[in-house]
């Protein structure tokens, strides 16, 4: 029988650890198979020739990719600058006002249920060990998984974006023009299906719901601008 001494305690595996790059992740492959299949699918729609379908879903995944990347870096950088400007207030406030901090930890453990003398106890002893990482804890709200990295979210943005709209260019590649709007159609709500599976499976909540959401709005995407596409071909 395992005692205190000798006890193995491993650590546990949450799914909540994996939300900063997932949320980029999957939203940059979203956004990559989505927004160029569409695009080129506009131009099929048009009756352009393959050289220009090529050349436009090309120029998608370049600007994607860089605006997927700029947009998370920036978005995560602010909420980066906000947490350190509540951390640099906190450690203004703990260097100057010890004792204040000390009871608004303790009145924080008495509201989630300890006694105000075990209370007093925790705060003094959390606040001796480590005074800012327990008012970023348990006051801000601010965790280690769940702390800002801009870089790591423009890299999988990015990453991801590329991945995504690589999909419709390849098959643009691979088949005959004349099958061409059938092949990326298919291949996108093939890609989508998987794409809302994964993340719903990695996320732990239901494939079908995740698969459902993203093949929906991907498919409105795609009917929208092949009909402009079309009615401009036309016209043109």
């Amino acid at each position: 029988m395992s005692t205190p001494e000798n006890f193995d305690l491993h650590a546990e595996h949450h799914r909540v650890n994996r939300n900063s790059w997932l949320r980029a992740s999957v939203m940059g492959a979203n956004d990559g198979i989505v927004s160029v299949s569409s695009l080129m699918l506009g131009f099929i729609a048009s009756n352009a020739d393959n050289h220009t379908i090529l050349l436009a879903g090309l120029a998608g995944l370049v600007a994607g990719a860089m605006s997927m990347a700029a947009g998370e870096y920036v978005s995560v950088q602010s909420q980066k600058d906000t947490e350190q400007a509540d951390l640099a207030q906190e450690a203004h406030e703990i260097k100057n006002n010890f004792d204040f901090e000390r009871r608004e930890l303790s009145a924080i453990y008495v509201e989630r249920g300890l006694s105000q003398p075990l209370a007093d106890q925790v705060a003094t002893e959390l606040m001796a060990h480590d005074a800012l990482g327990s008012h970023a804890r348990d006051e801000l709200g601010l965790h280690e998984i769940s702390r800002a990295r801009p870089m790591q979210a423009a890299l999988s943005s990015a990453a991801a974006f590329s991945v995504g709209a690589g999909m419709p260019l390849l098959t643009a590649l691979l088949i005959p023009q004349a099958w061409l709007f059938g092949g990326v159609i298919a291949m996108t709500l093939l890609a989508l299906v998987i794409l809302g599976s994964l993340a719903a499976w990695t996320g732990g909540a239901s494939m079908v719901r995740g698969a459902s959401r993203v093949l929906s709005w991907g498919a409105l995407a795609m009917a929208a601008t092949s009909v402009i596409g079309h009615f401009f071909g036309i016209s043109v």
